[in-house]
């Protein structure tokens, strides 16, 4: 069975089978991996069933041919969980994914802008969920659903999960349902709070699954997984290499500017004392993931990937 994972990290090589599912409703991994063209045709081909008339009505405007080409073509995220959002019947065929590389083992479920739509539905029954509804219980069940069905029709070794910066709904189900997750964390003082706010919220959200499943029957809690998710480490990303006019060496472990470097080397201890991890011993925790391979900022090269309308 594939790992699911939540939040962003480097992948490809190795031979691994890896599905990205950009669930940012930000849809940036989603822009910054594929050709915003192709991108532009999976939404605008899908615009219909965002539509106020509902996910049905717009099926049953397209012949059954149609449809089913339609669903033969990779579709967005968003428009695999809208039958869950509408409370209709899910489709029985399963989308391709978009291939990201040639080697076919890099694969992306796209975002779309109007997955905000759905961590709303989220909000509204979370409750219900406890009380055993079973739509509600399908609606926060529903991602994981999508991640493993895709993962035993492409043979995946990893789901990784692309969220958004924040602890709304949306990522409390991505990451409660999720088998592990990472931080990426910027080396500035935003981070260093916020790797603070995201231990508080991992812990109140460790208490709600408990109670959840506590309360759900064997068969109704059936699509959680066993436990709740594991923090696997923390990457440091977009950080500025140490830069020396005259050639000199860092004195710095990781060779940031001194800037980067200081917040960089307090991580560490935030992390141990407001990150619960059953799984890390604490000499694992005191580095990032890969040690000195840092994920540098690359200046203006995003913005040039954006004005070429090519992927990074």
């Amino acid at each position: 069975m594939a790992h699911i994972l939540a939040e962003p990290v480097e992948t490809g090589g190795c031979g691994k089978r890896v599905l990205l599912m950009d669930l940012d409703p930000q849809s940036n991994l989603t822009i910054h991996a594929e050709d915003e063209e192709k991108i532009g045709k999976i939404w605008e081909e899908e615009d219909n069933f965002f539509e106020e008339d509902g996910f049905e009505k717009a099926k049953n405007n397209l012949t059954n041919d149609q449809y089913k080409k339609l669903l033969n073509h990779p579709r967005s995220i968003h428009f695999l969980l809208k039958p869950t959002e509408e409370g209709i019947s899910d489709e029985t065929i399963l989308s391709p994914p978009v291939c990201l590389n040639k080697h076919d083992t890099l694969h992306l479920l796209p975002g779309r802008l109007s997955l905000f739509k759905y961590e709303s539905v989220i909000a509204q029954r979370w409750g219900a969920a406890y009380l055993g509804d079973p739509l509600s219980i399908r609606t926060i069940t529903k991602i994981r659903n999508i991640a493993i069905t895709y993962a035993q029709e492409y043979h995946y070794d990893y789901v990784i999960m692309d969220t958004s910066p924040s602890l709304g709904a949306l990522n409390k189900v991505i990451i409660s349902m999720a088998d592990g997750f990472i931080i990426p964390a910027f080396p500035d003082l935003f981070s260093y709070y916020g790797i603070r706010n995201i231990g508080e919220a991992i812990t109140l959200w460790q208490k709600e699954f408990a109670t959840m499943k506590n309360l759900l029957s064997e068969g109704q809690a059936k699509d959680f997984p066993d436990d709740f998710a594991n923090f696997l480490g923390y990457t440091i990303y977009n950080a500025k290499r140490y830069e020396s006019i005259k050639g000199g060496k860092s004195s710095n472990r990781f060779d940031l500017s001194s800037g980067h470097s200081n917040y960089a080397e307090q991580f560490p201890e935030v992390v141990e004392k407001n990150i619960l991890s059953d799984k890390l011993p604490k000499e694992v925790i005191k580095e990032p993931i890969g040690g000195k391979a840092i994920i540098y900022g690359h200046n203006t090269y995003t913005a040039q990937a954006q004005q070429y309308k090519k992927p990074v």
